[in-house]
């Protein structure tokens, strides 16, 4: 069987991030659901995602600044930002700060997988080029892949 990206989902709506957990985990996607942006730090410090799903509005941390945290930390992380509140600005800072994409919610589950798919593929590519850059003696990804 071929590996899957370990996503994890970072949502204050609990039952928005539970059912979509059990959703992406019935394709084989192993996926954690955390309510904060604070939390979603604390996991990536203890262990290896390949992509984030990261809702916008969130309260004590928006998504915008965990995204901002988030990739000050692990660069090589792919985060998608779901949201239900459409802006164009938000959507200019996030691809400023790095987001992979924008995804309003709700968003067809087949579309989510697409991007999830490509988001961890570019993830993967570029450590490669990394790995190959540094040598034998590895380098950071950044991401903490395992």
């Amino acid at each position: 069987m071929a590996p899957k990206p370990r996503v994890l989902i970072v949502d204050d709506e609990e039952r928005f991030r539970i059912t979509l957990g059990k959703l992406l985990g019935s394709r084989g996607l192993e996926v954690k659901t955390l309510g904060s942006g604070r939390e979603a730090l604390q996991e990536l410090e203890t262990a290896g995602y390949d992509v984030v799903l990261l809702d916008v509005k969130m309260p004590e941390m928006s998504g915008v600044e965990a995204l901002a945290a988030i990739k000050k930390t692990y660069p090589n992380l792919e985060v998608i930002i779901l949201t239900g509140h459409a802006s164009v600005d938000v959507a200019v800072d996030i691809m400023r700060l790095g987001g992979y994409e924008y995804l309003l919610k709700p968003c067809p589950l087949e579309e989510l997988l697409d991007k999830i798919e490509t988001a961890w593929e570019r993830k993967r590519a570029r450590e490669e080029r990394l790995s190959r850059v540094a040598g034998p003696s590895g380098g950071d990804s950044g991401g903490r892949s395992s």
